[in-house]
């Protein structure tokens, strides 16, 4: 079912003549390849995705569209900030639709926004959020619905075996973008993960003995999952969905994880682990730390991270939305070293890494540095129908984004 909603930018227009230029459409793809690395935010890809078809199929070529993934920042949604857009339908015919601020962090000047059918908010609860896509669940049915364009897809009902009205879910995310050919959806309850081959007419179900799976990542071409106890596997889902554990042992020789909600993260090529504790000595009042899980120790080991050189990391306050890593964020003038948290009350808090700590800390903001558990959503595609484009223009384009909802 298609419910198309609107993504506008006032500030994007086509300039005088352009339009009215011949040739454009025939420039060859090794040289519209070669402007694509050049695209400095999210809104240049859009243009440039959207200016014909064929620079739309030129992109959609590109070889390296996962890139944009780590070098710009994430877009941060704001669906509980409610913003005036005259200019937009209140409604799609089918839904009416809420409007939400949007913020891209290396073009924070732009006033953009976003549209999401209301009813997703007051009829489902969410269960994650994967390649720009909510995915919601209420009584046995899920809903994946496109943030931006409105799409949605119903997949059949989870086989519960008990009552579903007495469920809660997890974790739930997509293994690939939705119209790839081998993508599935997965979700978690207390006591099963469920796989669905998206496309498909039913799920298969893995029986959970030990503990639920909360948080589910991809990582060197394979699934991470971590459970409720922190145990963490890889995930199978072909010939049949399986776990397999991979036994770690956690820092200073500790039996078991201190951190009571941690993130688990891809940063470049380390598998992290990242959360908080709170100081009580002069300067900042929370402090970060990240551990990575080196396997070629046996067992594997985390060890600790003392600073993420030309990485930053993106979090938001529920782990059933994905956190994101930055590389280089100097470009469009982020921090190296910094944790950007995705906050209910304001866009962002800044948190440095380590050492960085005290010197990232602003006291005018200590307000709003304290972890609070209000849903923030993120979540990130590659390829496919994507975040923050018109449907048109969307098949070709690589866009992370955060939505920091209610």
């Amino acid at each position: 079912m298609q419910s198309p909603s609107k993504f506008s930018d006032p500030s994007v227009s086509t300039p005088p003549g352009v339009a009215g230029l011949e040739g454009w459409a025939d420039l060859p793809d090794h040289l519209l390849h070669s402007i694509v690395p050049l695209l400095g935010s999210f809104i240049d890809l859009t243009v440039f995705a959207s200016t014909c078809r064929s620079w739309r199929a030129s992109f959609s070529s590109y070889p390296s569209k996962s890139t944009f993934c780590t070098i710009l920042p994430p877009l941060l949604i704001r669906p509980n900030v409610r913003v005036q857009a005259p200019h937009l339908p209140s409604s799609n015919g089918l839904h009416k639709l809420r409007t939400c601020k949007v913020i891209d962090m290396a073009n924070q000047n732009r006033a953009l926004r976003c549209q999401i059918p209301q009813e997703t908010f007051q009829r489902m609860h969410f269960a994650g959020s994967s390649y720009g896509h909510l995915i919601c669940c209420c009584r046995g049915k899920c809903l994946i619905v496109d943030v931006f364009t409105g799409a949605e897809v119903s997949p059949p009902d989870l086989p519960f075996s008990g009552d579903p009205e007495e469920e809660f879910y997890y974790d739930s995310t997509l293994t690939a973008p939705l119209a790839s050919p081998n993508c599935h959806l997965l979700v978690s309850t207390q006591t099963s993960l469920f796989d669905w081959p998206v496309g498909s007419d039913s799920w298969s179900e893995l029986k959970l003995s030990d503990a639920r799976i909360d948080q589910i990542v991809e990582f060197n071409g394979q699934f991470i999952a971590m459970d409720y106890s922190y145990k963490i596997y890889t995930l199978q889902l072909a010939p049949q969905l399986c776990l397999q554990e991979i036994t770690t042992k956690w820092w200073d020789d500790m039996t078991e994880c201190p951190y009571l909600r941690p993130w688990l993260a891809v940063c470049g090529d380390m598998l992290l682990i990242v959360d908080h504790y709170i100081s009580f000595s002069f300067g900042a009042p929370v402090l970060y730390k990240p551990y990575r899980l080196d396997m070629s120790a046996k067992p594997a080991k985390w060890v600790e991270v003392k600073k993420l050189d030309n990485w930053a990391l993106f979090v938001g306050g529920d782990v059933r939305s994905p956190p994101f890593s930055c590389l280089s964020p100097e470009q469009w003038g982020g921090c190296s070293n910094r944790l950007y948290y995705a906050h209910y009350s304001q866009p962002w808090s800044v948190h440095g890494l380590g050492d960085d700590a005290d010197a990232a800390w602003d006291p005018s903001t200590a307000w709003a540095m304290m972890p609070i558990t209000l849903t923030p959503i993120l979540c990130t595609r590659e390829t496919g129908t994507v975040s923050c484009r018109p449907s048109r223009c969307t098949q070709a384009c690589s866009t992370p984004m955060v939505s920091d909802s209610q």
